[in-house]
């Protein structure tokens, strides 16, 4: 198959950019249907808002808070996730499982 360069039109900075046949030799040699819809520097710019994204995000989480707990089943000293209530039940990890288990 034989390519000829295009002029396709960038939706972020709405400048035409140049699809090389380089380019689409490449697009076509990795099954790419789609022609690209922005151009180099926009597409770089949005993979790097996606890795500063993931990024930040792990920085930000925050600790869960844990809350200590006696186990209801077997008496062990635990800590859960969540602020548990007198009147139900609350197992460690291990009484949790053997319950959901039905054992």
């Amino acid at each position: 198959m034989s390519f000829k360069e295009k002029r396709l039109y960038c939706i972020d900075c709405k400048q035409y950019f140049a699809f090389t046949v380089d380019e689409q030799e490449f697009h076509a040699a990795q099954g790419f249907i789609n022609e690209p819809r922005r151009c180099k520097t926009c597409r770089q710019a949005k993979k790097n808002d996606h890795t500063e994204i993931e990024t930040h995000g792990e920085e930000n989480h925050t600790q869960r808070q844990m809350f200590p707990v006696i186990c209801s089943k077997c008496g062990k000293s635990t800590r859960v996730p969540f602020q548990p209530h007198e009147d139900k039940s609350v197992f460690c990890s291990d009484c949790y499982i053997k319950t959901k288990m039905g054992r």
